[in-house]
């Protein structure tokens, strides 16, 4: 089945930065791409989603501080992440909505904040 991948999570200290990126080769056309996070034990939060005409939407925890962009043209999005927190720390998970098919979603990177 073909899966997004992300890449560029990893461990970061507090008030760090750090940049995800997304890739959705050999899917066609895109409607929408984003981001999700999830904790061991806590419910997946939607983080932040762009659609192709440039439509972003922030959960409220990270806005001011994570900028979401997209190239379509290259089916590639990217998740800038500033002013990171301990908070922050969770498994990062890329998704893709196609025009005509399903959600599919990569196997997700890795972000540790330390304080």
């Amino acid at each position: 089945q073909v899966q997004p991948v992300e890449s560029g999570g990893g461990l970061v200290q507090d008030g760090g930065s750090l940049r995800l990126s997304c890739t959705a080769s050999e899917i066609n056309v895109i409607n929408a791409m984003g981001w999700y996070r999830q904790v061991v034990g806590k419910e997946r939060e939607l983080v932040a989603a762009i659609t192709r005409s440039g439509t972003t939407n922030y959960a409220d925890s990270v806005k001011g501080r994570f900028t979401i962009s997209g190239d379509f043209n290259k089916n590639t999005i990217y998740l800038q992440m500033d002013s990171l927190k301990p908070e922050d720390t969770a498994n990062y998970n890329c998704y893709v909505d196609e025009v005509f098919g399903p959600r599919r979603w990569g196997r997700g990177t890795q972000v540790t904040v330390s304080s």
